[in-house]
C-alpha cells in the first residue's frame, strides 16, 4: 500500500513539475518577471510535498524544485552568537521582555493542541501584507542588547513542555522541550541554519548532563547539526513552510521550504523522545534568539497556520496563552479558528 501511495504521489507530482517547468521556461531569461499564478500554485504544491517526503537516512538534505528527491549535503555545527533560543517565563525574561502584554510571543501565543500525540507540524503563512521590513532588538541581559539589524528573526516550531521522559533521568520536576528552527543569522559564522534545540526544562542541580549546555537558571540545552540554509529577507515570509517531525524509535526531522529549495537535518528521536509526549505546537515568527523580539515595520498582517498530523480528524484547541518561546514579536494577536479533518489545523493573525 505504501509503494503504492508514493509511486501515486510521484506520477502526480511528475505531471505538476513538468507543466511548472514549461511556465517556468516561459520566464527564463525576463529577470524579475513576476511568476504566474499557475507557476507560484505549483510550487507551493511542491512545498507541501516536500515536508511529506522523509529523507533517506540521518543527515543533512537539500532539495531544488522542481524534483522531489533529497540530496545529502555536508551538516556542521552551530554555534550561537550571544546566547541560546530559551523558553518563556524565566526571570530574566520576565524582567527584560521588549514586547508589551499584547504583542505575540513570551506566553502570548496561540498553539495548536490535540487529544492524541502529534508525529508532525506544519508551519505557514497564508497571508502576508503591509510588510516591508523587520529588525532584530536584543535583550541587554543576554549580552545582545540593542538594535540587532534587518531580517533578525527565527521561525520556531515549538513543543510543550509539560511532559517528562527517561532523557530527564528522573530528575525531579523536568520536563522536555524541542524546537525545530530556521534561522537566518543565529550562529557565530553568520551564516543561517536550519536545525533543533533540544531542552531539559527544570533538569535543576549544579551541572547538566555531558555535552548539554547551562543557561543558568537550571536549564539544559543543546543543538543538533545544521543545515546550510540562504539568509531569506521577511518581505518573502509567505513563501517560506517550516514542518517538524517525530518518530518513535527513529529520526525527528526539520524542514525548512525557502520557494524553490528545501532543506532539512534528521536527528535521533532518543535525545529527549518528544513521540511521546507531544501534543501541543507553537508556530510563529519571533526574535532571533536569547529573548529578542522581532520588530516588524507598521501597518504589517500575517496570518498564521499550524497544521499537525496526529493520527485523528477531530478538530483541534487554540490554546491560548501556551506558547512556549521566549523570544517575541511587535504584532498584536488577533482571534483564532481551528478546522479538524485530514490535517487539524488553527488558524490566527497578528498584525501591527
Amino acid at each position: 500500500m505504501r509503494v503504492a501511495i508514493r509511486f501515486a504521489m510521484f506520477t502526480g507530482l511528475a505531471a505538476m513539475t513538468c507543466a511548472s517547468a514549461v511556465s517556468a521556461m516561459s520566464l527564463a531569461g525576463f529577470g524579475d518577471v513576476p511568476l504566474s499564478a499557475a507557476e507560484m500554485q505549483a510550487r507551493a504544491a511542491w512545498r507541501d510535498s516536500m515536508a511529506h517526503i522523509d529523507t533517506p537516512s540521518e543527515g543533512c538534505f537539500k532539495a531544488n524544485y522542481p524534483s522531489i528527491l533529497w540530496q545529502q549535503v555536508a551538516c556542521r555545527a552551530v554555534t550561537p552568537r550571544v546566547a541560546p533560543i530559551p523558553p518563556r517565563f524565566h526571570t530574566a525574561l520576565a524582567r527584560y521582555n521588549l514586547g508589551a502584554a499584547q504583542t505575540t510571543g513570551n506566553g502570548n501565543d496561540y498553539a495548536i493542541e490535540t487529544a492524541t500525540l502529534i508525529s508532525q507540524t506544519v508551519g505557514t503563512f497564508p497571508s502576508v501584507t503591509g510588510v516591508t521590513s523587520e529588525q532584530g532588538v536584543g535583550v541587554a541581559a543576554f549580552g545582545g542588547g540593542g538594535i540587532l539589524g534587518p531580517n533578525e528573526y527565527t521561525l520556531q516550531i515549538n513543543s510543550n513542555f509539560d511532559g517528562t521522559t527517561s532523557a530527564c533521568k528522573s530528575h525531579s520536576g523536568c520536563s522536555v522541550w524541542q524546537q525545530f528552527i530556521y534561522s537566518p543569522d543565529y550562529d557565530v559564522q553568520g551564516q543561517a541554519a536550519v536545525f533543533m534545540q533540544y531542552w531539559l526544562i527544570g533538569y535543576g542541580g549544579t551541572s547538566c548532563p555531558s555535552g548539554w549546555g547551562s543557561d543558568g537558571a537550571g536549564d539544559c540545552y543543546k543543538n543538533s547539526a545544521a543545515a546550510t540554509a540562504p539568509d531569506v529577507s521577511i518581505t518573502q515570509l509567505a513563501n517560506l513552510k517550516l514542518t517538524g517531525k517525530v518518530v518513535s524509535g527513529g529520526n525527528d526531522t526539520v524542514t525548512f521550504a525557502n520557494g524553490s529549495t528545501a532543506y532539512s537535518i534528521t536527528g535521533k528521536d532518543s535525545v529527549l523522545y518528544l513521540s511521546q509526549v507531544w501534543d501541543q505546537s507553537e508556530f510563529n515568527v519571533v526574535g532571533n534568539a536569547g529573548g529578542s523580539e522581532a520588530q516588524f515595520n507598521s501597518g504589517s498582517s500575517v496570518a498564521v497556520k499550524v497544521a499537525v498530523t496526529d493520527g485523528s480528524t477531530a478538530t483541534p484547541v487554540c490554546a491560548s496563552g501556551a506558547g512556549t518561546t521566549g523570544e517575541t514579536n511587535n504584532l498584536n494577536l488577533g482571534s483564532c479558528t481551528a478546522s479538524g479533518g485530514s490535517s487539524p489545523s488553527i488558524q490566527f493573525t497578528e498584525s501591527n
